[in-house]
Formats: structure tokens, sequence, C-alpha cells
């Protein structure tokens, strides 16, 4: 590597998630906030989140309904 053109980097960058998990990544930046991580993520925990139980055509649908009355 060339000296001097290379941003530090930092091998136990701390990550700060906004569900209060902490953990250490390598990183050229020595301090991240992220507002999703592995621990809160639907996908890993499992969890299922509710969605609109309509669809966007079917909200579309429903307004157009209203307006022909």
């Amino acid at each position: 590597m060339k000296k001097d053109i290379h941003p530090k980097y930092y091998p136990k960058a701390q990550v700060r998630c906004s569900c209060g998990a902490v953990f250490e990544v390598g990183s050229t930046k020595e301090y991240m906030e992220v507002e999703i991580c592995s621990q809160c993520h639907p996908f890993y925990t499992g969890e299922k989140r509710s969605t609109d139980k309509i669809g966007q055509v079917q909200k579309f649908k429903q307004r157009m309904a209203k307006k022909k009355l």
C-alpha cells in the first residue's frame, strides 16, 4: 500500500443500534449509529410486523368508488 493515501482503519470500530445493541466491526469510521441491526431486524428475529391488510390497488379502487357517489 502507498503511504498517506488511505483512510485510517479502526479494527474495533463501535456500532450502536437504536435498539440498544452495541458491537464492534472493522471500519474506516471510529463510531457509527444505525437504525436497525441483526438483533432487531424482523428477518433475523423471526417476528412478523403488521402491514396494511388492504393493498394499494384496493385503496385506490375504494377512493375512486367514493368519488363516483
